[in-house]
């Protein structure tokens, strides 16, 4: 489509949504929001500089000490030399079969989050899976940073798959709208968050719902340490992080010592109240779990959270539990107790009401559509068994055959001895970075694809340039949007970047199984064929798709598969005939004691919830760390993408660290002050937003910078990563405890 005569104006689609991008040559110059999206976000404005960024990865390039004389150590810090593609992928392909034949395919970790692009075949994380499963396999991991301990605790509670419930089986915005009258929010609902969705969000609506919801007087609470958390206008009770479960626990408490109880609903539809309430009340360790015990814990005055519960058990009333919550020691334990006090509440399976996860974390939760299959490249079958908690890569890399419990099984840490990572950068979302990097050195080799130097890129040995989104052909949708985009190839390769398909094709031959992985397609054969297939299946879905010629010409669509009318959950029928619709968990019901946890014999995780304060508490304060650090999604990018383009706008970084007045005052910051922030694990600059919306006693710092060089004492430019602690919410789920953290500011001169 490129013409170096004219400008010419195509839409494409993202994680963050569909937008318009104007190239000139081989230039994207200017961006505009999508014309039927109603609130736009601001992200692809930074786009143009970000794609042509002097910070692209120009040509494959080799660490010189590993080139030289197979050095580990120096990643970070050594210079790269520059070959030619076949000499590179020569050097790649020696190197990944020295290691197979070696140590086997056991001894691979293939790294790959997924966050890429919104395209369909150019997908990084499918992509490196294949190719790695055409080898003989690869380390695997499981869960997400994002929900990595719901995936492991809620299929125990709920007995379905968490994703599943989490995307197919909730309430829509409309049902919500129309039923529920009291909207219970733990950890808020963030349309900052919800700009961003798996496979892109097209129209952003969760704001204009809230309009809505206050146009028909619904009652929207915001529990949380930060008020814009929530929408303008909903209510908030501010509460200290990793404090949830306590206050769960204590409207419990009002509840059931109120005979405000739904029994019924526990008699028919959930097992083990009986075994949970004399914790409850206190009869098993002489503390009745009350508003009063409820308040130093969380902040919350008693009298507000009997009037909570009250109100919560008198009106028609949706729990909803952001994913922050279980991003943090026990993060098991407020998902689980969330789920509890819903069913004391006797509405599991009530249009609007309940209890639901994800809300406003991606856009795509409360949207209701007819779901299409299809147009998924395969990863193959990977032969190797080994499989890792995702948050663990820092244990596994520094505990080579270490046994570690996970989710009822116990097993040894493999021995990696190279890492391939593509479409990621975990020097952005793992924890402890400096404890990072010194385990970063231990693999034998470690190759990335990745368009920019990124701190993990820099962290490599073996790197080769990967095309953005926007210098490749593919296709654009999500199961959780109902427009179709043909995403057009912009603009050339910048430098000599390729196509992921590219350098895995590559290097596929030159192992000798370039059929198995390409089975003799193009790329473009491939996109032809997958979208081919997701056409057939929307056919028995009465939807019409159009041929991928007028696609092309048509650029996007919208597709007919709102689905009309409210949404039936999947709790709707077991709530009806539990005997008739069972639960996938071993009693059918909902359990709120689960045996299969207690005979675990986790003391971090037992058989029903429990109040279990992180190793980093409030007894824990002292003077060197008094403050609790949460760590947020940033609101002007995806993760750390298009961190290098941002980073050079005049006073963006360092980072934006925000604290109470009360906290400030006492270490005589003020906004715009330059601050360091600190603890035993590391210490990074940010610059202060001194705000009463936000709980005394704690500070937010945003992710998405990129992690400095290693060895200095301060990180540059505010990645709260090398301040937060890399453990494991529990033996149970093994998830990130990215806001367990206790920190100190103190005022830097500029």
């Amino acid at each position: 489509m490129v013409d170096s005569s004219s400008k010419q104006t195509k839409v494409t689609s993202s994680h963050w949504g569909a937008f318009e991008v104007d190239v000139e040559g081989d230039r994207i110059v200017a961006t505009r929001p999508f014309s039927h999206d109603p609130h736009p976000t601001p992200i692809p404005g930074i786009l143009p500089a970000a794609v042509h960024h002097r910070t692209r990865v120009a040509h494959p390039s080799i660490r010189r000490g590993w080139l030289e004389k197979r050095k580990r150590d120096g990643r970070g810090s050594d210079e790269f030399v520059a070959l030619p593609w076949d000499e590179a992928l020569d050097i790649a392909a020696t190197e990944i079969d020295r290691v197979r034949r070696e140590y086997g395919n056991k001894a691979i970790f293939g790294g790959s989050y997924g966050w890429s692009s919104a395209g369909r075949f150019h997908h990084a994380q499918s992509q490196a899976h294949r190719f790695l499963n055409s080898i003989g396999g690869y380390v695997a991991s499981f869960g997400s940073y994002s929900t990595g301990c719901a995936q492991s605790i809620m299929p125990h509670v709920f007995g379905v798959n968490f994703l599943q419930l989490l995307y197919e089986h909730q309430d829509g915005w409309q049902t919500i709208h129309d039923h529920t009258q009291t909207l219970v929010m733990f950890g808020g609902i963030n349309p900052k968050n919800s700009q961003v969705s798996m496979g892109g969000v097209t129209e952003h609506e969760t704001a204009g719902w809230f309009h809505r919801f206050a146009a028909k007087d619904m009652r929207c609470i915001n529990i949380g340490p930060q008020r814009i958390d929530a929408p303008e206008g909903c209510e908030w009770i501010p509460v200290r992080p990793a404090s949830d479960t306590a206050l769960m626990l204590a409207l419990a408490h009002v509840l059931e010592s109120e005979g405000l109880t739904n029994r019924d609903f526990l008699a028919r539809c959930t097992v083990g109240f009986e075994l949970f309430r004399p914790y409850l009340m206190g009869e098993t360790d002489g503390q009745p779990k009350s508003p009063e015990w409820a308040a130093p814990l969380c902040g919350v005055d008693p009298d507000t959270t009997r009037n909570l519960a009250r109100r919560m058990a008198s009106t028609r009333t949706l729990v909803t539990v952001a994913w922050s919550l279980q991003r943090g020691e026990h993060g098991e334990q407020p998902y689980w107790m969330s789920a509890v006090l819903s069913a004391m509440l006797g509405q599991i399976g009530l249009p609007g009401g309940g209890v639901g996860y994800g809300y406003g974390a991606i856009g795509g939760v409360g949207k209701s559509l007819i779901g299409l299959g299809g147009m998924t490249f395969s990863q193959l079958t990977n032969p190797v068994e080994t499989v890792i908690p995702v948050a663990r890569i820092g244990d596994m890399l520094r505990n080579p055959g270490q046994p570690y419990d996970f989710n009822g099984r116990r097993e040894p840490y493999p021995d990696i001895r190279l890492i391939y990572w593509a479409g990621g950068n975990p020097y952005h979302h793992h924890q402890d970075l400096n404890a990072l990097h010194e385990a970063w050195q231990k693999p034998e080799t470690v190759i990335v694809n990745e368009p920019w130097w990124t701190a993990t890129a820099k962290r490599a040995d073996i790197v080769f340039p990967a095309t953005t989104p926007y210098e490749r052909e593919d296709i654009g949708r999500s199961n959780l949007d109902d427009y179709l985009f043909h995403m057009p190839r912009l603009i050339p390769p910048v430098g000599e970047a390729r196509d992921d398909y590219a350098i895995f094709a590559g290097l596929a031959e030159r192992l000798g199984v370039g059929a198995v992985f390409t089975e003799g397609r193009s790329a473009a054969d491939w996109l032809s064929l997958l979208y081919e297939e997701y056409r057939s299946l929307a056919v028995p879905k009465g939807v019409e798709v159009p041929d991928l010629e007028e696609l092309r010409a048509r650029n996007w669509i919208r597709l007919p598969i709102r689905a009309e009318g409210p949404n039936r959950t999947l709790f709707a029928p077991f709530r009806e005939n539990p005997e008739a619709s069972p639960l996938g968990t071993p009693s059918g019901k909902i359990e709120i004691f689960s045996e299969t946890i207690d005979a675990f014999g986790y003391d971090d995780c037992p058989g029903h919830p429990v109040w279990l304060p992180p190793s980093e508490w409030l007894g824990a304060a002292t003077v060197a760390a008094p403050l609790h650090l949460v760590s947020p999604q940033p609101g002007d990018k995806l993760h750390s993408q298009f961190e290098s383009a941002l980073a050079d706008r005049e006073g963006a970084r360092p980072e934006t660290l925000v604290m109470h007045p009360g906290d400030a005052t006492v270490r005589g910051i003020r906004t715009g002050d330059l601050v360091r922030v600190f603890n035993t694990r590391g210490a990074c600059r940010a610059r202060a937003s001194v705000s009463e919306d936000i709980h005394p006693g704690v500070v937010a710092l945003p992710t998405g910078a990129w992690f400095g060089d290693p060895g200095g004492n301060i990180d540059p430019d505010g990645n709260p990563n090398v301040l937060t602690k890399d453990v494991g919410t529990s033996r149970l789920g093994q998830g990130c405890s990215a806001h367990t953290a206790l920190v100190d500011v103190a005022r830097l001169e500029a």
